[in-house]
């Protein structure tokens, strides 16, 4: 074969190939033709050949090669293909984790565009609220205690939409300074006001603010009350949609249609009508600032007063008038009022109210009750007011229709035979009459008497007013804190209701380190009884039964002041309505609890020690569903059975024997203490049977009154009688209630009590002081350490009778304490002896009436006059007033 025919040498490296791949390659690669290899470096293939591996490791030795690329290799070499370079690749230490600007730049673009394509799809996706749907607010149904319905109110028993032409433009004006500056310009939201609400949520604090008046319409037209983050959300997508396709005129309308101002008012038309009497297309500048600033929050800014303790009346006129007066503020600030017409508006031009008509079947006892279940609600559901006033609940509460008439029945008929406003104006207006009736197994509240009515102007609830003295219903307290803690003299060891005390008249009390109890005046206090006779030593129980004052004022100190705030509070006696006072007079009656919690107090003894809480609300549903949290609440035990079964003895006596007889017509086992404050302003029966535990008060005060001027009257010479006593109309009263509401429960006995504790007799009791000789200089009123209320305890309920002729019959002979003798007059002009008291059972003695005090207190006033025949009650034994 010729030379030139013969096939040239093949590469080691692999054929033609091979051949074509080291051709390609670039100057510089390898150690192939045109490349020369570095001194030092290893020789590459034989040949000139290219390396191993073809282009891919070319393209991997040239990434190495590349300047900034001097870290070493290993993982991080595959950093160049990531998407996000982070850890970036190309940094050494802690370099590494700090983002590039292209990062952060490309990283906040992203999270824009996806908020922007979320409310984007939120508020494609929502439709525009229809205004009509606020006028379709739902009720709260009350029901009673077995499910029929009692009431329904709220929602849209009191709206009417108007139009935007309708409001006044100084409605207009108050609103927006008051709630959004913004809202003619804005988009219907507050971005900043928006991201502080969603950080309180998300931390667990308020999630109320930052809503400008479009979110605030979203809230009442289109979503529920709750609020949560998805809530919110929605509430912003809707409020961004309506910033962007409605009116401002049709948004602010519907706002003012759909909000809440108090008075049961549903929009601005409604709120008009209830606060001015008036359309709102009337109202002034001053009369839209004070509607503007109910929308703060009308519970608290009502100045009639809302639910809890920090809605009072007082409170509320105080946080109005601010109110009010900033609103006025701030429409001069941001330019919708003149500062000229701002000066026309003085302090003393708070706008006046007409008076309050409340939800159309709220008259008679309905309104107290719906308002004690609206409390209860708010306080054990945790649902505000703003939430209940939105409709929606079903409510049962525990009242019994039945026992509610049979109460109602029993103080109108006792009123209408006692008193004549027409005849005795000056003395029969304003009494007042509260009352309450608990169940003793289970403490709910099966009946109150509130007063007349809402619809008869009456608002405040009588049988939940604090701020009734109770007088002597308090002293079995102090029996039971002595006989569960002892007293100093008995070194702890809880006495006997047999142990005895001095019980004579202005007897000198004793302080915890046995010294005098000074007076005001210096001197050593007297406590002053009712009768100024010399009981001498008596035993608890028996002072008790005639509700002597000394023994139990001189019990307080050696029992302790504190221990019996303790039984009291056990008992269901709230603290803030007790006395704070350490004086003698507590134990005699200042502090003031509810009708309410004096009935649920007095089933732990009629339980045998066991409290239960008073409650009102058996369930409530909403949507179909019933809430949790309204089981009845649990028992608790308040002290031991032998102490409370005793106290029940004791409290059988007064009923038996002693100042609570006319409860005896009841006709079957029944406990009770009377009670009756100094100047006759409040007369108190609380009494019980096995099953039914119930209280009467009965004051004298101006309803409507404000302030300093709603103060308890005296009821001397109400009902044509000198007095009124615990033991006479609040008794006829409870007995003629529990008989028709126990009518067909059967009789039951009380537990038999035990003797406890240690005895004190005369011997061993602490020596008395005698009594000061009668005397001007003698005040009995002297108190060592006054207390803050106005109306101090009467030293008994045994005063005066009220002996008036009536169906009732005050002067029933068969209540009556044993025969006595008419007192002596007093030592002053006009005294004279007093005649023998009634045979029958100790009446009333036949002296004048307006002589001395029999025995012990002079007159120098009054002249006697002939007395009248003895009456037939027990009080005539202890009276003994002269002529």
């Amino acid at each position: 074969m010729s030379e030139h025919r013969r096939k040239p040498p093949q590469s080691q490296g692999g054929g033609r190939a091979a051949s074509r791949r080291a051709a390609q390659q670039r100057p510089g690669r390898g150690a192939g033709p045109g490349r020369e290899t570095p001194p030092g470096s290893p020789a590459g293939p034989p040949g000139g050949q290219a390396p191993y591996g073809g282009r891919a490791d070319a393209r991997r030795a040239d990434r190495r090669a590349a300047p900034g690329r001097g870290r070493p290799a290993g993982r991080g070499d595959r950093g160049g293909n990531r998407l996000i370079d982070y850890p970036r690749a190309g940094k050494a230490g802690w370099k590494r984790f700090v983002p590039s600007w292209k990062l952060v730049g490309g990283t906040f673009l992203g999270f824009f565009a996806v908020i922007v394509a979320g409310a984007g799809i939120g508020i494609a996706s929502v439709g525009t609220p229809d205004a009509n749907k606020a006028a379709e607010a739902q009720n709260n149904v009350f029901q009673w205690a077995d499910g029929t319905q009692m009431v329904a109110t709220g929602g849209s028993t009191n709206r009417q939409i108007v139009s935007i032409d309708q409001i006044p433009v100084s409605m207009r004006n108050a609103v927006i300074a008051a709630e959004n500056e913004s809202f003619e310009t804005d988009k219907g939201v507050d971005p900043m006001g928006i991201a502080r609400a969603v950080v309180n949520m998300a931390t667990g604090g308020s999630t109320q603010g930052g809503s400008t008046i479009t979110q605030q319409y979203v809230k009442n037209t289109y979503l529920d009350s709750e609020q949560t983050l998805k809530r919110k959300a929605t509430e912003l997508f809707i409020a961004l949609r309506l910033g962007m396709t409605e009116e401002k005129d049709v948004v602010l309308a519907g706002y003012l249609n759909t909000a809440y101002y108090g008075r049961d008012a549903y929009g601005i038309q409604a709120a008009a009508r209830a606060y001015f009497g008036k359309d709102c297309k009337d109202l002034n500048p001053s009369e839209s600032a004070f509607l503007a600033s109910l929308l703060k929050g009308p519970n608290l800014y009502n100045p009639d007063g809302g639910i809890g303790t920090a809605a009072t009346p007082e409170a509320n006129e105080k946080r109005a008038r601010a109110r009010w007066a900033w609103v006025l503020d701030r429409e001069v600030a941001v330019g919708r009022m003149t500062k000229a017409e701002r000066d026309k508006y003085k302090d003393s031009d708070f706008p006046a109210r007409v008076e309050s008509e409340q939800a159309r079947g709220m008259g008679g006892q309905t309104g107290y009750l719906v308002d004690v279940a609206k409390a209860y609600v708010m306080k054990t559901g945790d649902i505000t007011a703003e939430k209940l006033a939105m409709g929606g609940y079903t409510i049962r509460t525990t009242f019994e229709k039945p026992r509610v008439d049979a109460l109602v029945k029993a103080v109108e008929d006792t009123r209408n035979d006692f008193l004549d406003v027409k005849k005795r104006p000056e003395y029969d207006t304003f009494v007042q009459v509260g009352a309450a009736s608990v169940d003793v197994k289970t403490g709910a509240i099966v009946a109150l008497y509130g007063g007349p009515g809402f619809d008869q102007k009456h608002f405040s609830n009588n049988a939940n007013t604090s701020g009734v003295p109770v007088g002597s219903t308090w002293k079995p307290y102090v029996l039971a804190a002595a006989m569960q803690y002892g007293t100093q003299n008995s070194k702890g060891a809880g006495i006997s209701i047999d142990s005895k005390y001095n019980g004579d008249d202005l007897a000198v009390i004793n302080n915890r380190e046995g010294k005098p109890l000074l007076g005001s005046n210096g001197q050593p206090f007297r406590q002053k009884n009712e009768s100024p006779e010399a009981h001498g030593y008596v035993t608890l129980n028996e002072a008790m039964r005639q509700s002597i004052n000394v023994p139990f004022a001189q019990l307080v100190f050696d029992v302790g002041h504190s221990k019996v705030r303790s039984v009291a509070k056990s008992t269901g006696i709230l603290e803030e309505s007790m006395d704070a006072n350490n004086n003698a007079s507590f134990a005699l009656g200042t502090s003031t609890p509810s009708a309410i919690r004096m009935a649920d107090s007095y089933a732990t003894f009629a339980a045998s020690g066991t409290h239960r809480e008073p409650y009102s609300v058996q369930s409530v549903v909403k949507g179909g569903k019933e809430l949790p949290g309204f089981e009845p609440p649990k028992e608790a035990r308040a002290m031991d059975d032998d102490i409370a079964d005793n106290i029940t003895k004791v409290l059988r006596n007064v009923v038996e024997n002693g100042t609570g007889t006319k409860a005896k017509k009841l006709g079957r086992p029944a406990a009770g203490k009377t009670g009756t404050t100094d100047q006759n302003k409040s007369a108190w029966f609380v009494g019980y049977t096995p099953q039914l535990s119930t209280s009467v008060t009965l004051f004298r005060n101006d309803p409507n009154a404000k302030g300093k001027d709603r103060k308890l009257l005296s009821m001397n010479h109400v009902g044509g009688v000198d007095s009124i006593h615990g033991g006479d109309i609040p008794a006829v009263i409870w007995t003629e209630y529990m008989r028709e509401a126990l009518k067909d429960t059967p009789v039951k006995q009380f537990p038999e009590a035990e003797d406890i504790g240690v005895t004190a007799d005369a011997a061993g009791a602490p020596t008395p002081t005698p009594a000061a000789s009668p005397s001007p200089s003698v005040s009995p009123s002297t108190s060592p350490s006054p207390s803050p209320s106005t109306v101090s305890p009467s030293p008994s309920d045994d005063g005066k009778p009220t002996c008036r002729p009536g169906p009732w019959n005050l002067c029933d002979p068969t209540h009556s304490g044993g025969a006595g003798n008419g007192g002596n007059g007093g030592n002053g002009p006009g005294g004279g002896n007093g005649g023998r008291g009634g045979t029958t059972n100790g009446g009333l003695p036949t002296g004048g009436n307006d002589g001395g005090a029999g025995g012990g207190e002079p007159s120098p006033t009054y002249t006697g006059r002939p007395g009248r025949p003895g009456g037939t009650t027990n009080w005539g034994a202890n009276m003994g007033i002269g002529g």
